[in-house]
């Protein structure tokens, strides 16, 4: 069975369980060990170049404002990147334990406002493999426990937010939890209180890193009186850790949209809803996860699932790959793998599925400006959905 992600899930436990705990602050701005690439930097590189632009002092909010959203994302078009590493339980007193790998692929595109805002929008994908042969799991193992986990992986359609010349607080959970403060131990307040946005960049010639965290604490979505099995506890702390490295160059050169990224990252947090730890007695481990050490671009991120006979059957996989797709440019390549799994999934009389690629089509075609084909495809998607009682 393909795990599947369709817009407007079901609500009740399968669904909330699919949300996937903990996907917060870097969900929404993407994954790391990324490596991004866009036309932008791989055919306008600036290293022969006169760069004519003022250097950037990174002490003002504004200017540190635009470095990052160059970085994380990019300026004028979507910039692709991916991502992949493993993920390992930590019990005291034990080793870390590999427990399954992580890879998935994210698009971003910011906007610079010199007045003081940046906004960011992007979409990502992210799927769980198998330690050994780096196939997209549909099923795990628990060692701890000895159960067979139906594997849930995750799709962020479009998560948009604006940052100021403030650090920003992410607020999760519910009323009264304490919100998460960005950079927290790196930034610190001005003479009013304020928390300037002044993110820690340091300089080794023309090497630039950056540093960006941040630690959660929150009510788990996942309450254990709702979903015993799946549950933690009632609450969850993950955390994210990145290190991203650029060209300084690159990074002041303002002719350029975005520069190449490469970056670090950790993440720590309870174990996954899907992993089943609810009612075991060590549910409240540590899952870490860190990157490889291997620079990824985009197509590289995307053969884990060109290769994998079976995700034509996925949803999510193929829509994963469909938008990226589009966001080439290659608007008829995604439309073409979306009709070639329509036609699958009505020759295997899967309505579900043959729905659901629908609606990705609907979607893909209204954003194209083809309303009267995306109104075909939605209601074809509706009438299916209603006669298999999705």
């Amino acid at each position: 069975m393909s795990s599947t992600l369709i817009h407007h899930a079901l609500q009740g436990r399968r669904s909330a369980v699919t949300s996937l705990l903990g996907l917060s602050a870097a969900a929404a701005l993407g994954s790391a060990d990324t490596a991004q690439a866009s036309s932008a930097t791989t055919h306008k590189r600036s290293s022969n170049r006169r760069n004519s632009s003022p250097p950037l002092d990174f002490a003002n909010p504004i200017d540190n404002l635009y470095a990052f959203g160059k970085i994380w994302g990019g300026y004028e078009q979507p910039v692709l990147g991916g991502f992949h590493g493993l993920m390992y339980l930590r019990m005291p007193g034990k080793r870390l334990v590999p427990v399954f790998g992580f890879t998935g692929t994210g698009c971003i595109l910011a906007r610079h406002d010199p007045a003081g805002f940046l906004q960011i929008k992007s979409r990502e994908t992210g799927y769980f493999t198998d330690l050994r042969s780096g196939e997209i799991l549909e099923y795990w193992d628990n060692p701890l426990t000895g159960e067979r986990c139906e594997v849930y992986h995750f799709y962020n359609e479009l998560i948009a937010g604006k940052l100021t010349t403030e650090i920003p607080q992410f607020a999760y959970g519910k009323a009264g939890d304490a919100p998460t403060k960005m950079n927290d131990g790196t930034v610190f307040p001005d003479a009013s209180g304020k928390y300037p946005f002044r993110l820690p960049f340091t300089s080794y010639g023309d090497d630039l890193m950056l540093q960006w965290d941040y630690a959660h604490e929150y009510t788990n979505p996942v309450t254990p009186e709702g979903w015993p099995s799946y549950s933690t506890g009632p609450r969850i702390t993950p955390s994210e850790h990145f290190v991203l490295y650029a060209s300084r160059q690159e990074l002041e050169d303002r002719s350029l949209p975005t520069v190449r990224m490469r970056s670090g990252f950790s993440r720590l947090s309870e174990c996954w809803p899907w992993m089943r730890m609810g009612k075991h007695e060590q549910r409240g481990l540590t899952l870490f996860g860190r990157p490889e050490d291997v620079i990824r671009y985009f197509d590289r991120a995307l053969q884990l699932v060109r290769s994998t006979p079976e995700l034509d059957t996925s949803t999510m996989a193929v829509s994963g790959k469909a938008r990226a797709l589009i966001a080439l440019n290659k608007r008829a390549d995604a439309e073409k793998l979306f009709q070639e799994t329509l036609a699958r999934a009505r020759l295997r009389n899967r309505r579900g599925l043959a729905a659901s690629i629908l609606t990705e089509l609907g979607e893909a075609t209204n954003q194209a400006g083809e309303r009267t084909r995306a109104i075909e495809f939605y209601e074809e998607a509706v009438t299916l959905a209603g006669a298999n009682e999705l």
